[in-house]
């Protein structure tokens, strides 16, 4: 389908089948990926939902994009450009707003799939703008604090649920990271689900059937 000019490059999948108000899931892809990688599975999801895979804003050599820069050399190890982070976070979430609009969907039931800086991404989205999203599926990503808005404790999380999800042999995060999110949506109250699977940095075949049964039941 020929997507419309909008703030970030995307691709769209319809809905296979149509309803009165239309929900709207969005892929955000991980490190010097692109649209296409999560769009491989768009026409698995659920048949209701109108799919839209992003294309994150910063360009890599040779090629891949990035949703902000990770300075590996770093002496204490990965670092990441957390303002660049938040830069990224306030294009999601004008993104989010530009796409209910032009494809007229309903803006009550955005999810937000993210695969690892996607879905640290889609957390901080979630976390610092509540109201703007309804469900996350955040795969082999962590919730960094320092790209969450100062205030975002005081938010109204009641409506929100995550599924979230790591490799237990996890080369590129530590699944210690991804273990730290469970007690910390916890602590807020949010609906969650975490669950691990015996991979490295990818999305099993049982995992993504967990998604989507837990979509599912979510729409």
């Amino acid at each position: 389908m020929n997507t419309k000019e909008l703030s970030l490059h995307h691709l769209v999948r319809a809905p296979k089948k149509q309803s009165e108000k239309t929900p709207l899931l969005i892929m955000l892809h991980g490190y010097g990926s692109d649209e296409n990688d999560l769009f491989s599975f768009a026409n698995d999801l659920p048949d209701e939902l109108f799919v839209i895979s992003v294309k994150a804003p910063y360009a890599m050599q040779p090629y891949g994009n990035a949703w902000y820069a990770i300075h590996w050399d770093n002496e204490e190890g990965k670092f990441s450009d957390d303002e660049q982070a938040k830069e990224s976070r306030e294009k999601i979430v004008a993104f989010i707003d530009e796409a209910i609009q032009v494809y007229n969907l309903d803006a009550d039931n955005v999810t937000l799939l993210g695969f690892s800086q996607g879905s640290i991404l889609s957390y901080s989205v979630a976390l610092s703008y509540p109201e703007k999203v309804k469900n996350i599926i955040a795969l082999s990503g962590y919730v960094n604090p320092g790209i969450l808005k100062a205030d975002f404790q005081k938010k109204d999380f009641s409506h929100l649920a995550f599924y979230c999800s790591h490799g237990s042999v996890d080369q590129v995060i530590p699944v210690e990271w991804a273990r730290k999110t469970k007690p910390f949506l916890d602590e807020l109250n949010i609906e969650n689900t975490y669950s691990e699977f015996p991979v490295g940095h990818g999305v099993a075949p049982q995992n993504f059937s967990e998604v989507q049964t837990w979509l599912k039941k979510r729409l």
